[in-house]
């Protein structure tokens, strides 16, 4: 007999895949039973309804996008000392991992209950929040320690910078989709891993100086 939580670990499998997908509204508690093959009692005794089942959607893909940045960064971090060349180091990490990703990113939670925001109730909506200001909070506090060694060589909104890596990555899971090619979102990511090394690696010393260089 399945134990409860492969029970709930399923349907919230079959959820993920259902709205990202078609989105939230057009998942139905009905076609989540039938594919668990459980009774609607069953959904209900995991989700009391469809609101739960998003927060729960959220909480678990918050949970796992966490420990996939602290893998990637974290073994970064034991490459390089140097806090931008471990940045970097760790941008290349996951535009590898998107690459290998079959049939491209699937898509993100986050994206899709923003879209249709008006379909939860405020707890939902401030998990959502939560989860952009935890990727702000990880990125910035990555970009101020390279800043507080390397300054940036142009005018640098390190906040503005940090919310980037969103931007970054929700913009190319749409360039994936709406062009059929999973390569794109890789490909920003390393467009952004290159701005990053634009913006802090230190100039020649000639032009540091003042002088022309070579």
């Amino acid at each position: 007999m399945p134990r409860a939580t492969d029970t709930r670990d399923r349907i919230l499998d079959l959820a993920e895949s259902a709205v990202l997908a078609k989105g939230f509204d057009a998942t139905s508690i009905d076609e989540l039973v039938a594919g668990a093959e459980i009774t609607k009692g069953g959904f209900f005794y995991h989700f009391p309804d469809k609101t739960a089942l998003a927060r729960a959607l959220i909480e678990r893909y918050i949970a796992r996008e966490e420990a996939l940045f602290d893998d990637l960064f974290g073994r970064a971090a034991d490459l390089s000392d140097d806090p931008l060349h471990a940045f970097l180091i760790g941008l290349k990490l996951l535009a590898e991992l998107l690459e290998d990703l079959p049939g491209g990113h699937p898509g993100c939670l986050i994206a899709t209950a923003a879209y249709q925001d008006r379909l939860f109730d405020d707890g939902v909506r401030a998990l959502n929040r939560q989860a952009v200001l935890a990727w702000r909070a990880r990125f910035r506090a990555h970009l101020e320690r390279i800043a507080n060694r390397y300054p940036p060589r142009v005018g640098a909104d390190i906040e503005a910078l940090a919310d980037m890596v969103t931007g970054v990555v929700e913009g190319g899971i749409i360039l994936s989709k709406v062009l059929r090619d999973p390569s794109a979102l890789a490909r920003q990511v390393m467009a952004f891993r290159a701005l990053v090394a634009l913006v802090f690696t230190p100039p020649p010393p000639a032009l540091r100086s003042g002088g022309e260089a070579a």
